[in-house]
């Protein structure tokens, strides 16, 4: 349901089979965010997550305005990958938040 809403999706095949997949959601001017990035675990340590953010990174670059707020929640340690990419944890100025609908 949600990947049709997408912005771009960038999925990574290898021998025909899908291995991995990224991609962002927003509204492609003032907000967006990199979601999903997830490589099968067969695969993980390739440089295949890389390619990923690499090719999320490149739609970014020469689609959405410098102006745009890019950000992402980094499990640890794909943080260290986001690093590479420029990406700066935000705390304490921000905290990022959650909250799932019916655990109230």
């Amino acid at each position: 349901m949600g990947l049709p809403k997408s912005l771009h999706c960038v999925v990574l095949e290898l021998d025909g089979e899908d291995i991995g997949m990224g991609r962002i959601v927003g509204d492609g001017a003032l907000s967006v965010q990199i979601v999903d990035i997830v490589v099968r675990p067969e695969y993980h340590g390739k440089g295949y997550g890389r390619l990923i953010v690499q090719a999320l990174s490149d739609y970014i670059a020469s689609n959405i305005p410098d102006t745009a707020y890019v950000n992402l929640l980094a499990d640890v340690p794909a943080n260290r990958l986001y690093e590479k990419f420029g990406f700066r944890e935000t705390a304490p100025a921000t905290i990022g938040m959650a909250y799932k609908k019916g655990s109230e």
